[in-house]
């Protein structure tokens, strides 16, 4: 008898994390000393040891200290994270404050999920979303499990190794009206292409001529410029155009939270009397799926987000994790120039984040890899936050 249970191997939408998972065994496997991995996105130090910011210790020290209980949260997570968190992302005084739905969730993925299945259950358009080709790997996956069909919009030339504007625009007003569409807040994951002020605009009033919902995954806020405002504009652009978009957070990045599992949903309502409704649909969601969650990442985060002078601290921390992987970015131009190379690199830093799409093909990947012991994804992208300085140096 055939288990229940039988499963497709290799099914497209487990490819990525394969590919992921095959290169750190090959790199495991590997015995040149000075082999490279950079297939993983989590930022290293410059001696490439896993880097736990100082503001981040001191916050876990203080949680500590206090001697808190270990009781379950509510259903939306840790009360003074969510509004921290929210204010950090709309921006204080944000017209959005007073009529959005927040909850903790389990970082970037779980918010992802939670708005999945809030728009698979009560969006009035199709339950269709449009996801950036390429997205993040796992876009597709959280969103399909939601119940969402997935659809393609164009985003990144090939070609010019930069942003297909055109494409974009294009892909957005041919939708269905009142199509629901991902977009990256910042640092696109993976190409590091993002849009820029005037094109964000021109994406707001595209969507908005549509009729569209806009959906924004912000991952990165504060690590890919360095300046949590700045990486927040097009989130906070759409509020001032008068669209009331969903949003998930991630503190995974710009906290080295990573195990922790800090990340926050969040829903612009109309009015009062909507948010009413809908916070109380999204309490319904999550139960089911995780009943509330974890309290003492939360914690560490919102003692960053509400202490003033650590605050002011994490935000100096994060702004030197960014400016180092904008100087590993120029750093490798250059010593890719000075080997004599007559290509040009100049995609290398203008793009932005802890992502570089390269530009390489698969086979010169796999050449990196056999013959020097450099590993990455075979799409060409590499994590830039994973180099060290020495390991660039060719003099």
């Amino acid at each position: 008898m055939l288990s229940p249970f039988r499963l497709a191997t290799r099914s497209s939408r487990c490819k990525s994390l394969i590919a992921i998972l095959g290169i750190t065994e090959a790199f495991k496997a590997d015995s040149f000393k000075e082999k490279i991995n950079l297939g993983v996105g989590a930022y290293r130090d410059d001696a490439g040891q896993p880097y736990v910011l100082p503001s981040v210790r001191t916050a876990e020290d203080k949680v500590v200290q206090a001697k808190l209980n270990k009781e379950y949260a509510g259903i939306t997570g840790v009360p003074d994270f969510t509004k921290a968190a929210a204010v950090l992302a709309y921006g204080e005084g944000s017209s959005a404050l007073d009529r959005l739905v927040i909850t903790q969730s389990i970082s970037g993925t779980g918010a992802l999920r939670i708005g999945g299945a809030f728009l698979a259950r009560f969006y009035p358009g199709a339950k269709k979303i449009y996801i950036p080709t390429p997205s993040w790997a796992n876009h597709a996956a959280v969103f399909k499990d939601s119940g969402l069909e997935v659809e393609k919009y164009r985003y990144y030339n090939k070609d010019t190794i930069g942003l297909d504007f055109e494409g974009l625009i294009a892909d957005i007003k041919a939708a269905p009206k009142g199509s629901a569409f991902l977009l990256h807040a910042c640092a696109h994951n993976p190409t590091g292409v993002d849009p820029t002020v005037e094109q964000w605009k021109e994406i707001s009033n595209a969507i908005k001529a549509g009729e569209h919902y806009a959906f924004f995954d912000m991952a990165y806020q504060g690590f890919a410029s360095g300046d949590t405002d700045k990486d927040a504009f097009p989130i906070r652009h759409f509020i001032e155009q008068g669209h009331n978009p969903c949003l998930a957070q991630s503190f995974a990045k710009n906290m080295g939270l990573y195990g922790e599992r800090v990340g926050a949903f969040s829903i612009v309502c109309a009015d009062a009397a909507e948010k009413k409704r809908v916070d109380s649909q999204v309490k319904i969601l999550v139960r089911p799926l995780y009943s509330n969650p974890p309290v003492h990442g939360a914690r560490i985060a919102s003692t960053i987000l509400n202490d003033k002078a650590l605050n002011k601290q994490w935000l100096g921390e994060v702004k030197g994790m960014a400016d180092r992987i904008i100087t590993m970015r120029a750093l490798l131009k250059k010593e890719l120039e000075n080997l004599g190379s007559k290509h040009d690199w100049s995609h290398i830093t203008s793009q932005i984040g802890m992502f570089a799409y390269t530009g390489l093909t698969p086979e010169q990947m796999d050449k990196l890899a056999k013959e020097h012991s450099v590993y990455a994804t075979k799409d060409g992208r590499i994590s830039v936050a994973d180099w060290l300085s020495t390991e660039l140096k060719t003099s």
